[in-house]
This record gives C-alpha cells, sequence and structure tokens, in this order.
C-alpha cells in the first residue's frame, strides 16, 4: 500500500513512544509557527489540567502530534499544538488527523466550536486550516490571529 493510502490514527503518548514523538520535526521555515513536541509536552504536565494530546501515526509510522485544549472561560476547544513531520508532509496525514480530531470534539461538552491561533506569515498554517472549515476571528493575540470553526451548532 502507498504511504498516501495508509490510515491515519491517533495514539496515545506513552514511555514506550515519546522518544519517536519528540524525533518529528516541521521544516526550518515552519519552526516559528509551531513549538517542539518537547516543549509542547513539558508544557502539557505542568498546566492546571492536563490538555488531550495524541501522537498521529500511519501504520506503526509515528508521523505528527496533536494537542487539545479546553477554555473553561470560553466553554471551547482549542487547538493547542499540530504539526506533521518535516518528511511527512504533503501526504494528507494532516488532514486525515484533524478529521479524527474533529469527531472527537464533536463527542465533548462545551460550545462545539474549536478554535486554533495562527501565526501569520509565508509558508504558515492559515490557508491549510481554512481548507478544514477554519475562519478567521477578529481576536488577535500575540501576534497572531485566532481562526473558528464550528464543530456542532448550539444546543446539539
Amino acid at each position: 500500500m502507498a504511504d498516501f493510502d495508509r490510515t491515519v490514527t491517533l495514539r496515545e503518548i506513552t514511555k514506550d513512544n515519546v522518544r519517536d514523538i519528540l524525533r518529528l520535526k516541521v521544516a526550518p521555515h515552519q519552526e516559528q509557527f509551531v513549538s517542539s513536541n518537547a516543549w509542547s509536552l513539558a508544557k502539557a504536565h505542568f498546566e492546571p489540567e492536563l490538555p488531550w494530546y495524541r501522537g498521529i501515526y500511519t501504520g506503526d509510522t509515528p508521523v505528527g502530534f496533536l494537542m487539545l485544549e479546553y477554555d473553561q472561560e470560553y466553554d471551547s476547544h482549542n487547538l493547542w499544538r499540530f504539526m506533521i513531520d518535516v518528511q511527512q508532509q504533503g501526504r494528507g496525514y494532516g488532514r486525515q488527523a484533524l478529521e479524527l480530531l474533529f469527531a472527537h470534539v464533536k463527542t465533548l461538552p462545551g460550545t462545539g466550536e474549536l478554535y486554533v491561533h495562527c501565526m501569520p506569515g509565508e509558508g504558515g498554517p492559515g490557508p491549510f486550516y481554512e481548507k478544514l472549515g477554519f475562519v478567521y476571528t477578529d481576536e488577535e493575540e500575540g501576534g497572531g490571529v485566532w481562526m473558528r470553526r464550528v464543530m456542532r451548532e448550539r444546543g446539539h
């Protein structure tokens, strides 16, 4: 089966696979858009409410990482971290991983909205997120902009 046909899964990160996740890197020009997986995992362990995070796999090969945070103040979820390894980009793994994340978010309590903070710049992730149904909000923070995707209508 060709790489681009492989099914993506989201797997719990454990002591057995954490090193594989830590080895994943984005391209040098993308480093300004996302924190390292090491920093993200360390931060997750010291946050008051541990975020939901998973390794992105195709078959038994780790290809990326994502982390979801619940924002109590706004009763919504944030895609806090998302990356696909530089060697695995352009194969559809990111889209498949986010579709799995969307299905997960739909099962959670909250507003049914998913937000992502996006840093602008050439090669930034904004156009990718737009293709997946995110729209820009008018909110800016820390030099970046927020994007929102409605996962389900309120009250459903």
